[in-house]
């Protein structure tokens, strides 16, 4: 499914699931919520998620970074000549890399300074900075549609949030994991045991074909109507 449809109905069944619970959905529950409907897709460059992250217009500003950073390495390094010109059209080759290429790019970076500079954070920094850097270089449907996945993030919500709002951990799992179910009915499944080869995959629809477009309406349509029976229906108009 694309990201929009992952946002609407995971979130949608989410918050409608912790609501019959009768759980307090606060602003917390109902962002970690939204995040962890779209977190699976993290190792996407293009993904919902990480294009609002990393946006256009921080890759355009990032590439003349990496200009200027390369001129300074000409222009400063001279002494350690012909190494300061090899490096120069190294970190130049670098900003010429595709958009999607460049995402990686700042991610990684984002994760290594998470590592080495988040000292306040610790131990998340080490956690989530090493799961920047494995989601950047790991193929789409990887290890973030996994199951080690999903328990991953739930222990890092459960142990970051349990004592401030039950709700947040258990949103953001269910959030999570309603994702991968989404992906699981499409015609490439999900591989929920690696390195087992065994797919989840139950072949309702394909991604971009107007059978496709219909399953997910069809599915944001039945998401509209929980959300109205658990939030509206009995509101007095």
């Amino acid at each position: 499914m694309m990201g929009k449809s992952h946002l609407i109905i995971s979130t949608g069944i989410t918050l409608s699931i912790i609501g019959m619970a009768d759980y307090k959905i606060s602003l917390p529950v109902a962002a970690v919520t939204a995040v962890s409907a779209l977190l699976p897709d993290i190792d996407e460059p293009n993904s919902l998620l990480v294009s609002r992250a990393i946006p256009k217009r921080l890759i355009q500003l990032f590439k003349v970074a990496l200009v200027g950073l390369g001129a300074s390495v000409y222009f400063l390094g001279q002494a350690f000549a012909p190494w300061n010109i090899l490096l120069a059209l190294l970190v130049g080759l670098v900003s010429f890399m595709p958009t999607r290429s460049l995402r990686n790019v700042v991610m990684i970076l984002i994760g290594a300074g998470l590592i080495v500079f988040g000292h306040s954070l610790m131990p998340w920094n080490y956690l989530i900075g090493c799961l920047l850097i494995v989601c950047a270089l790991l193929p789409h449907r990887g290890l973030t549609h996994t199951v080690y996945g999903l328990v991953v993030w739930m222990l890092i919500l459960y142990f970051s949030t349990h004592q401030y709002d039950s709700a947040i951990w258990i949103s953001g799992g269910l959030s999570y994991l309603l994702h991968l179910l989404a992906d699981s009915i499409t015609n490439r499944g999900i591989r929920p045991l690696p390195p087992f080869d065994w797919r989840l995959k139950f072949n309702l629809m394909s991604t971009g074909t107007w059978k496709g477009k219909m399953v997910e309406n069809g599915f944001i349509g039945l998401t509209a109507i929980l959300v109205w029976l658990v939030f509206f229906r009995d509101l007095n108009i």
